[in-house]
């Protein structure tokens, strides 16, 4: 299974933000453990940078990006996928190039704490919470989540 990260959750780990905290720390885990392949789209990285570093510091953030890119892959943002998302039905342009680019690597879902920006996308998009609570029933009982 196929998950792309916004930016938010990777936010929620890495600053500790409450309530969100728990549930995010758990998709990681699905990830670090395998049960899940975990992508994030080119564009969050620079934007993690960007947001981390006032907050936890330039050095820190660099060490954070690494583990990132330890443990994640990384859905390229290319010439279709830009000119995808700016003739998509996405209003803001930023989370068009996510899903663009979720599109590309074929993800099977995508994770957020905003699934009302992606009600136009034909990936699923899913809170932290309903999609550990779907993986824990794939892994359980078999279900196909696809």
């Amino acid at each position: 299974m196929k998950i792309l990260f916004d930016t938010n959750i990777i936010l929620d780990v890495w600053l500790k933000r409450q309530p969100f905290f728990d549930a995010s720390v758990q998709m990681f885990t699905n990830v670090e453990t395998g049960r899940v392949t975990g992508y994030l789209c080119a564009t969050t990285v620079t934007t993690l940078f960007y947001i981390a570093r006032k907050e936890i510091g330039i050095q820190s953030t660099f060490q954070a990006i690494k583990k990132l890119l330890d443990m994640f892959d990384v859905a390229p943002v290319n010439r279709s996928v830009l000119r995808s998302a700016t003739d998509g039905s996405f209003s803001d342009f930023e989370d068009g190039v996510l899903y663009e680019s979720a599109r590309l690597v074929g993800a099977d879902f995508i994770v957020t704490r905003n699934m009302s920006d992606f009600e136009k996308a034909e990936i699923p998009a899913y809170s932290p919470d309903d999609l550990n609570a779907l993986i824990n029933l794939r892994d359980t009982e078999g279900v196909d989540t696809k």
